[in-house]
This record gives C-alpha cells, structure tokens and sequence, in this order.
C-alpha cells in the first residue's frame, strides 16, 4: 500500500482496492458526490452503485459514526472517513472511503481497509496541495505574462503597477533574453535561469511559443565570480539542448524592442555550435526618421489613435492599436499573445485597415504600419533631429521619381497611397545609411531575399518564381537569416524592415538613374 502511495497516489490505490474486493472503490464526498472511482471490470457492479455509495455517505454523516455498512441483497458496500486526524475528533467535512463489493464479503475485506486509510488520506492531502500549488503557480504565470503584454504594447505604468506585488522589480535599463527549450523543460530551465543570475531577472513563459521562456533581465550583468560565465553562457552550457538569445540593453519602456532583437539573435544561435548569441550592434529605423517621420507615423496612425468605437463592446484606439503592435510581431500567433479568437483578431484587423486606407494583406502596407508603430513608441529625442535651418527641410525636396529600372532587379512594390509620403522618408540620408548596414551582409546576392519579399514573404510563390522547391528556398533563406543575424521564417521576423532597406535603396538607384 505506501509502494502504490508513492508511485501511483489516490488512483493506484482505489485501482489496488478494487481488484482486492472485486468490485468498486471511491472516494466520496460529505454531500454523496464521487470524487474518485476505480472498477475492476466495467459494467461489473449494479447499475446503481453512485446511488448506493451516495445514500449510505450521507448516512455515516448524518449518525457520526467512524465505519457504516449496508446490504443490497447482491452487494455490501462498506465505508469510512478518510482522516488522519485521532479517532473520536471526526471531521465533519472529510471525505469516504467506499467500497462495494459481490456478497459474500471477503474475510479481512473490512481490516485491510481500516488499513489503507492512512496513506489514502495522505496521498489525497498531498494531491489537494499540488493543485493548489499548481493554480498559485498559473496565476503567478498569468500575472507574470499579462505584465510582459503591457511592456510589449508600451503601457510601462501600469505594468510596474501590477508588477509590484511579484518578485523580482522590474529592472530598467534591461536585456532581454529568449531561451528555446525542447519538450516540457520549461520549469526547470527557469529554475537554472535563477540560479544563473541569482533571481535578478523576471521570468515569463513564452504565450505563443511553447518551448520559449523569455527573462527580462538587468542590463548591468552581475559581477561574475572568477571563471563564472554570463547567464546565456551558463544556461546554453547547463541544458544540453536549448538556444539562447540576447538583445543589445535597453530601456523598459523598449521591451518590444529587446524581444525582436532576442528573437533574431536566437535564429543566429541555433546554427552555432556553443548555442547562444547576442544581438549586433543594428540601428532602428525608428531613429532615423526624424521629425518628419515622427510627423508622417502621427499622421497615418491618427485615425487608430482617435477612434471612438461605436459600441461599448467594440475595441477602442488601444485595444486596436495592441492588436496591430502583436500580430505584425506575431502573425497568426496574435491569438495566443492576445488571448483572443480567430476570428475576433480577423474582424479587428479588418477595422484596423479600414480605419488606415491600408491593404494588411500587402507586406508593403504591413511594413509601413510597423514603422509607424515603432516611430510611435520611440522617445521624441531619440529620433535622429532634422537638418540644421540653413539646409533645405525636407518637406521642400523633390519628391521621389517613380521606379524605373530595366536593367536592374525588379524592385519592391509601393505602399498604398494612405502610406504616403513613406518614400521621401526612406530617402533620408540617415535612413539610406541604415538600409545599407541593414543590407550589407548580403550585398551581391539578393536575389532571393528580393523575391521572397516581392512575393509577400510567402515560401511558395518565391520558390516557383525563384524555379526552385520550396526545401530550396527554405535553405536559402535560412542561410540569409545566418549572415543577417536576424529571423526571417519565424515571426518576429526581419521582414519588415528588410523591406524598408530594399525600398529605400531602389529609391536612392531611381532617383540616380533619372538625374
């Protein structure tokens, strides 16, 4: 009996004692209601067999005896308190042990099961608190994950507010890690992620990605013990099979920032031997648009921003622009992040387009709502400033020539005309000098990258285009995700601002051709 309370709790051993009695055991409650059953073969007892153990429960507690039996003419059914408390207490509220079995009653039925009750009382002790540890343990997951939402979506205020009744603080400036993780090792890659860094970093289990945990962690590393390696080292060295990605520091305000450069980092991590990788130094095109961008982001988005929904029902501004801020992050994923319907994310994607001018099935509209996004989140300040006085503002540049390039690749399609004024910002010195950092890795051989773009980062229509399977260009593309450091197939993905980049450059060759 404590062999099968170790090994297979309350079920092994009403399994146990209904084969010993050769008929039915349970655990029933004070008001009749069975908690746990187990039969030696189905359909072996009488029909009635709930009814019975009901009615005879509420007897034993109705006359506060500490055993009760009863005949049926065909079967006997036997119960008593499962306790541990000393006899003659009692306890009210505990729940019965019942067992019914074929008449005659097997000699030395009753003594083995005053006997079982001891570890039966404790395995369902021992079980009731592993679930209630378990529903602690998901609202703290819960609690944990709604704040990463907020961080993600911008909301920094109210995120510290509902952080502040968990452990660790919130750190700020910070460095955010993902770590991939194979089957359910979730729990105990986060315990060697507290040991690594001491409990510093708040831990989340990833919503959409099932073998992620992403750590927010402080961006001053803790001073390492000599021969002490950093908390990704650590991590990728200690599990054996998980991946390890870091981003560059950043302020919490920035989380959304963090986890994109994470991600990326994790997709260059699983082609390297030791696991693990940092995010390189790459600048964010939402710095270097200046205020001219910061003017066109307020002007596309204003719509969204000044939404009033019709019903109190309908998402408002925020609530849509979360909705967008996730799914260009996610794709279709958005549901797991957002915790909504397919549907519900259809029909508010929907609205959001409507509400824009934008074609959201069109990568290059999705692109220019991103920039937008991250233009919106990013401090006024940071943005690279606009040209001193004495040179000529922008607004009076000439605007950019159509595309015209029949000697060169094709180039990338325009966005809808809602997204306008999106070209004269690409053609910023300063943008033109992130496209090319951006584009740098794979100068010569864009071929690929240039196709699968145009084909709305779609694997099938590229590859038929590019006359190749789509293995090959799935190969291929994971070759460019190694030397652009950043994920192309798995959302987040670079797409976006790799559209940007090839845009902004088929600008710069158009405008030089037409001079």
């Amino acid at each position: 009996m404590h062999r099968l309370a170790r090994t297979g709790g309350t079920a092994g051993l009403l399994r146990w004692l209904a084969g010993r009695s050769e008929g039915w055991a349970g655990i029933v409650g004070p008001d009749g209601t069975v908690l746990h059953a187990a039969a030696r073969t189905e359909g072996a007892m009488a029909p009635d067999v709930a009814a019975l153990v009901a009615a005879s429960a509420s007897a034993l507690a109705e006359r506060g005896v500490q055993a009760y039996s009863v005949d049926t003419g065909e079967h006997t059914a036997l119960l008593l308190p499962v306790s541990v408390v000393p006899q003659g207490v009692g306890e009210p509220t505990a729940p019965v042990l019942a067992v019914v079995t074929p008449r005659p009653v097997a000699a030395g039925l009753a003594v083995l099961l005053t006997d079982v009750v001891l570890p039966l009382s404790l395995c369902l002790r021992a079980e009731t608190l592993e679930r209630k540890r378990r529903r602690v343990d998901l609202a703290e997951s819960r609690g944990r994950e709604a704040v990463l939402h907020l961080l993600m979506t911008g909301q920094l205020s109210i995120a510290q507010q509902v952080a502040g009744a968990l452990r660790p603080r919130l750190p700020d400036p910070v460095r955010v890690c993902v770590v991939e993780c194979s089957g359910d090792d979730r729990d105990e890659v986060a315990r060697v992620c507290v040991d690594a860094d001491g409990g510093r970093s708040w831990i989340v289990r990833c919503p959409v990605y099932a073998r992620h945990l992403i750590l927010v962690m402080p961006a001053e590393e803790k001073v390492p013990e000599p021969g002490a390696a950093a908390v990704d080292e650590t991590v990728a060295a200690r599990v054996g099979d998980c991946v390890v990605g870091v981003s560059e520091p950043v302020p919490l305000a920035d989380t959304a920032t963090g986890y994109r450069q994470a991600f990326h980092a994790l997709a260059v991590a699983r082609e390297l031997p030791t696991r693990h990788a940092r995010f390189g130094a790459s600048p964010d095109p939402a710095l270097a648009v200046g205020g001219v961008g910061r003017r066109w982001a307020d002007e596309l988005l204003n719509p969204l921003l000044t939404h009033v929904p019709r019903r109190a029902q309908d998402p408002g501004s925020q609530e849509l622009l979360a909705t967008a801020t996730s799914w260009l992050a996610f794709s279709s994923h958005a549901t797991d992040h957002l915790k909504v319907h397919r549907n519900t994310l259809t029909a508010r994607l929907r609205l959001i387009g409507e509400l824009l001018g934008l074609d959201l099935h069109r990568l290059a509209d999705q692109s220019a709502l991103d920039l937008a996004l991250r233009v919106r989140a990013t401090p006024s300040p940071a943005c690279t400033p606009d040209p001193a006085p004495g040179c000529a503002p922008e607004s009076a540049q000439p605007a950019p020539a159509p595309l015209s390039a029949p000697y060169g690749p094709a180039p990338v399609s325009g966005t809808s005309q809602a997204a306008g004024g999106l070209d004269e910002i690409l053609l910023r010195p300063d943008v033109r000098d992130w496209a090319d950092t951006q584009l740098a890795p794979v100068l010569g051989a864009e071929e690929t990258l240039r196709t699968w773009l145009r084909c709305e980062a779609r694997l099938g229509p590229a590859a038929a285009e590019l006359g190749i399977s789509v293995p090959g260009a799935r190969k291929r593309l994971t070759r460019l995700e190694t030397l652009l450091q950043r994920s192309l197939l798995r959302p987040p993905s670079a797409r976006y601002d790799l559209w940007l980049a090839l845009r902004s450059r088929d600008l710069e060759a158009s405008s030089h051709g037409n001079g």
